[in-house]
């Protein structure tokens, strides 16, 4: 990882498959990318979202969707949690028939999530019911090395729940 604020590093995914190939694009498969544990980072992510789903032929309404969903999982993961081992977060997506599956990685908190209500003047809080509102299905998955905060759009999700 770059010491330059902001920068990001793509990563190569080990466990990416290969995906599917239409007209020379690469129209499924996962991707992962490291960025740096800060609020300039929500940018960032949405264009690198953006830009590989639409040369993936993602309809544009999912893409919108995704973009919304990525940047409430970073911005949360941002402010409420610590970061990955190497100062990141870890964003990682998959594309397959129609649907996309985001997920977020970090070094995890001390705080269950979960949506609540929001006070009417409240500047910030509604994140994770914009998540749940725009995702088919959504969870959260807690291990020795953080946590996970996954969601899938575009339709009916075949993710096992551990």
């Amino acid at each position: 990882m770059s010491d330059e604020p902001g920068a990001v590093a793509v990563e190569t995914d080990p466990d990416a498959d290969e995906g599917t190939t239409s007209g020379g694009l690469q129209t499924e498969g996962q991707r992962s990318v490291r960025i740096v544990h800060g609020v300039e980072s929500v940018p960032q992510i949405r264009q690198i979202l953006h830009e590989d789903l639409t040369a993936r032929g993602v309809d544009v309404e999912i893409i919108g969707e995704v973009e919304t969903v990525a940047s409430e999982l970073v911005a949360n993961a941002v402010k409420h949690a610590k970061p990955l081992g190497d100062g990141c977060v870890r964003i990682r997506w998959k594309v397959k028939g129609g649907t996309v599956e985001v997920e977020v990685s970090d070094g995890g908190a001390a705080t269950t999530i979960r949506p609540v209500p929001p006070s009417p003047w409240a500047n910030s809080g509604r994140g994770l019911r914009i998540v749940r509102s725009l995702a088919h299905e959504w969870g959260v998955q807690d291990d020795k090395n953080g946590r996970t905060v996954w969601a899938s759009l575009g339709g009916p999700s075949r993710r096992r729940r551990l």
